[in-house]
């Protein structure tokens, strides 16, 4: 039984008998195993299954747990238990209670609230002083929603950016005519769905009889309140505040840290034995992390008793040196490719190590970067699939329109309207069979100076300059085409879509789809856009060559998404599949290339930590933007334990293409790799005095 295997640290801390339990529990120590073991406890008292809430911050973590809990007790009852990430379920429970909930992942709605942010007209203060655009202030508003819980949002604006009140009142009204939108169109975000389970939680009993959350550290206010409105009876959360890596993403350190002020009969329990570092790592990481502030005291213990390497420090002259002997030592090594792991801080690091290992014909998958569910040429795919299963999903067709030359989303919301009112709320009969009594489908914009509202619509365009493209003559009529904005090309764009859907028309099997998609006209053009954006040079030229590679690598995606596509025989499945699964699957083999922020929660036999230079690791810009220095060397402590036997920590002096000058990161200093001479000495008084500041 799961109980059986813990130790006594653990056993205790699975069987607590009190009703709020904090388990502190460092790299390597068996989070996992005392979170399946306090499930086992709770079954074995009693609790039935779907009593119990399980809430993670991935779902491969959440069905991992399942799947040993299922080992023991039988898949019939580890699969009652509610668990995944805190989105999965506040989805699961708003889908029970209304069927007509649309999530829609960020980059969609992100387009979207573009469309809205367009309308605006901002007038220019001072050379100085320029209004936030639109993709950072839906970043904004994404943040103060999962870090406010009192002020609205123009207030939050003034309190936190005083220089741009004079746009605040601009941004709120944004923010409520985005907000009503998306709820005209039933569409949910991340946020919304936590938000919404919030007071569906509050409202009423949910059956819990006891919660529990893995990843505590990395909880965000939002989440946070969420956890408080169920108001469980009991709750056993599982953290450590040095793996609390998440600010940039409104993770709050402070909730794992007043934990014992919030929950004042609460149990804190310590997992001081880790079972995956030699002790060299483990001391080197304990050496760095200590400068941080010790929120609750532990001291760990190494379980492995074998004979171990110390952390290798790898200096190169040159940055790109340092890429290229990595990758020659990945190739010396016997470690297994899958047992390695090139860990980043930034993604131009990752690129330089890739380039190194292709040109020695390494594999290697790359995880924190552009992911292939997050490429505009499979998202662009998936657009087309959803608008064929739903139409009313404004969003996918803005974003297809997006590529359509002279089409921005505001223009492309307006042609989407302009559809519905064609076809009497449905763009494909406004697209095939509009209403031929509607001459004008183009709302009127209303005029708004003070909210930066403005008109710009005066009189129809004429469709004859279309007259030579050769467009069906059915099409022609369409009125839709008399968008006083539309030109040649976008027009053409709306003509392959129009012949696409056609095409489509009747078609079950999801592989045959994604097909047909991948070689009609339309996709041909999307394909042609992104790669000659990909290849474009500074002088605005296009490389022919990069932008061959381009399409054969888009090319790839296709055969790989329809490789995908071949075990569904349902539209719905096979989309929700793709989009809401998409975060946990990879692809490709061979060495593991990782940002931090991907990195945690693994584990490998060989570690390469790179670009360990002051101003890249710790990363000086984010520290600027909000950042601190302790989360930075909280992500240098993850990124250390994520080695097992073999860790090389590596930089190098100088970049011979910026011409600039490198000093060794503030870590290698700390952890006593390199000698604290005067130039550390000064970084030191540098960052004293800004704390005094």
């Amino acid at each position: 039984m799961p109980l059986s295997r813990l130790n006594p640290e653990q056993y205790a801390a699975a069987t607590s008998k009190y009703s709020q339990n904090l388990i502190i529990a460092s790299a390597g120590t068996g989070k996992t195993s005392t979170i399946v073991g306090r499930i086992a406890h709770l079954l074995g008292e009693g609790v039935q299954p779907e009593e119990i809430l399980l809430l993670t911050f991935t779902n491969k973590a959440a069905a991992e747990m399942i799947e040993r809990v299922a080992a023991f007790f039988g898949a019939g009852i580890a699969t009652k238990i509610d668990a995944g990430t805190f989105h999965a379920v506040s989805y699961r429970w708003l889908k029970k209670e209304d069927k007509r909930v649309v999530l829609k992942q960020q980059r969609e709605l992100k387009t979207l609230f573009r469309s809205v942010f367009e309308k605006r007209s901002f007038m220019q203060i001072n050379a100085e002083l320029t209004p936030y655009g639109g993709n950072y202030l839906y970043d904004v508003y994404s943040f103060y929603q999962n870090t406010e819980l009192h002020k609205n949002f123009e207030d939050w604006m003034i309190e936190r950016y005083p220089e741009h009140e004079i746009f605040a009142m601009i941004y709120a009204d944004i923010v409520d005519e985005f907000e009503s939108l998306k709820k005209e169109y039933g569409f949910v975000n991340f946020n919304d769905l936590l938000l919404n389970f919030r007071e569906l939680c509050a409202s009423r009993d949910l059956g819990y009889k006891e919660v529990l959350v893995d990843e505590y550290q990395d909880t965000n206010a939002l989440q946070g309140t969420l956890i408080e409105a169920m108001k469980p009876p009991s709750l056993f959360c599982v953290g450590d505040y040095d793996q609390s890596i998440y600010a940039f993403n409104g993770a709050d350190i402070s909730i794992i840290g007043s934990f014992t002020q919030k929950f004042t009969d609460a149990k804190v329990h310590t997992l001081t034995k880790n079972y995956r570092s030699t002790f060299p790592i483990l001391a080197l990481a304990t050496k760095v992390i200590e400068h941080n502030e010790r929120i609750y005291p532990k001291q760990l213990e190494v379980t492995r008793t074998q004979e171990s390497k110390s952390p290798v420090l790898l200096a190169y002259d040159e940055l790109f040196d340092q890429y290229h002997a990595i990758a020659a030592k990945i190739r010396d090594t016997q470690t297994p490719r899958e047992e390695i792991a090139v860990i980043f801080r930034n993604n131009s690091s990752a690129d330089g190590i890739e380039v190194g290992l292709r040109e020695l014909d390494i594999p290697c998958k790359r995880k924190g970067g552009t992911s292939f569910f997050d490429s505009k040429e499979v998202k662009a795919v998936l657009d087309l699939y959803t608008l064929l299963v739903n139409e009313a999903d404004m969003m996918a067709f803005i974003h297809l329109f997006e590529f359509a030359k002279g089409v921005g989303s505001a223009m492309a919301k307006e042609m989407y309207i302009a559809l519905k009112v064609l076809g009497h709320g449905s763009i494909f009969y406004g697209l095939y069979a509009p209403d031929e009594s509607i001459h004008n489908p183009f709302e009127k914009r209303k005029v708004s100076h003070q909210l930066g509202l403005f008109d710009d619509f005066i009189e129809l365009g004429a469709v004859g300059k279309f007259a030579k493209l050769g467009f069906e003559d059915k099409f022609m009529k369409n009125p839709i085409l008399k968008h006083p904005k539309l030109t040649k090309d976008g027009a053409t764009f709306l003509h392959d879509f129009y012949l696409l859907y056609k095409e489509l028309k009747g078609i079950i099997q999801p592989r045959t789809i994604v097909k047909k998609i991948a070689a009609s006209t339309l996709y041909k053009h999307i394909s042609e856009t992104l790669s000659s954006k990909r290849a474009m040079l500074k002088d605005g030229t296009v490389d022919e060559k990069q932008k061959t590679e381009s399409l054969t690598r888009i090319a790839r995606k296709m055969l790989l998404l329809e490789e995908l596509s071949k075990p569904y025989s349902e539209h719905e499945r096979f989309l929700n599949a793709m989009i809401l699964g998409s975060s946990d699957l990879t692809q490709g083999e061979g060495v593991n290339l990782l940002s931090v922020h991907a990195s945690k929660g693994l584990e490998y036999k060989e570690v390469y930590v790179v670009d360990l230079m002051d101003g890249r690791f710790p990363n000086r810009k984010l520290m600027q933007r909000g950042g601190s220095l302790d989360e930075e060397r909280r992500l240098f402590y993850v990124a250390v334990t994520r080695a097992k036997d073999i860790l090389y920590l590596s930089f190098a002096k100088y970049d011979k293409i910026k011409k600039t000058n490198f000093m060794p990161s503030q870590f290698l200093y700390e952890a006593g790799l390199v000698p604290k001479d005067e130039a550390y000495r000064a970084l030191v008084m540098k960052e004293m005095d800004k704390e005094e500041a």
